[in-house]
């Protein structure tokens, strides 16, 4: 394994507290493995095995019924996924398939609750990263709920820009289908909001976005910290 995929997890807050004895340990039983785009990596309802740690790439957690099937997030590094199924050993909810070719270690579950177990710093930073993925999860309903197609699609590209120092250019996560999925949206509905975005000063080529006008965007979205501010040190789905 890479120094740097291991300085990479190592700084993840719910592994940053720990020992370099645990840590070390922790690694030692995990897998790094390399996946193409588009490999499944998690299907709902199985057992959750591991923890799955981005490392590299990109990836989409989705979810099916009846005939259907949505996004439910998209993973960038570094994160980790699918640890609240690992902590009490129950079913996936979700399944995850890489967007990218990626770079993924997968750590043990039974490790993981050992840990969880005998070491109080790594369950305090379990803990308090759980803690924040539920807030985020709340943050994401309250906005399906609350905001029309426009103002969901208008805040997504607001927060992606603040994420990247708010570039006004930058290229969309996943294709439109996904972000459409992403955003409780139908991809017609999707392409409509995008071209309603063009008269304020919003071009989009492809996967690519350009904001001409970064302050009107801002004011046209009227961004609500309690539902666009993200959780400071989320690494966790």
């Amino acid at each position: 394994m890479r120094s740097q995929d291991i300085d990479a997890v190592r700084h993840l807050p719910m592994f940053s507290g720990m020992t370099d004895d645990n840590f070390e340990a922790l690694v030692a039983a995990a897998f790094l493995q390399n996946f193409p785009a588009q490999v499944d990596l998690i299907r709902e309802g199985d057992s959750a095995d591991f923890l799955y740690v981005l490392v590299d790439g990109s990836a989409e957690l989705f979810a099916r019924n009846g005939g259907r099937e949505t996004s439910m997030a998209i993973v960038s590094p570094t994160s980790a996924f699918i640890l609240a199924a690992v902590l009490v050993d129950a079913v996936c909810l979700m399944s995850a398939r890489t967007l990218t070719a990626s770079r993924v270690l997968m750590i043990p579950a039974e490790h993981i609750r050992l840990h969880f177990a005998e070491d109080k710093v790594f369950a305090v930073a379990i803990a308090s990263e759980l803690s924040k993925a539920y807030r985020q999860m709340v943050k994401m309903h309250k906005e399906t709920k609350l905001r029309p197609a426009f103002e969901r699609l208008t805040n997504y590209l607001l927060r992606l820009s603040k994420e990247k120092g708010e570039a006004t250019s930058f290229t969309l996560p996943a294709d439109k289908k996904t972000i459409a999925a992403l955003l409780s949206m139908t991809p017609e509905s999707l392409s409509r909001s995008f071209g309603a975005l063009s008269a304020h000063g919003v071009r989009v080529q492809g996967p690519k976005v350009h904001i001409d006008d970064w302050d009107a965007l801002e004011k046209l979205a009227c961004p609500n910290p309690l539902i666009d501010n993200p959780e400071v040190g989320l690494g966790v789905h």
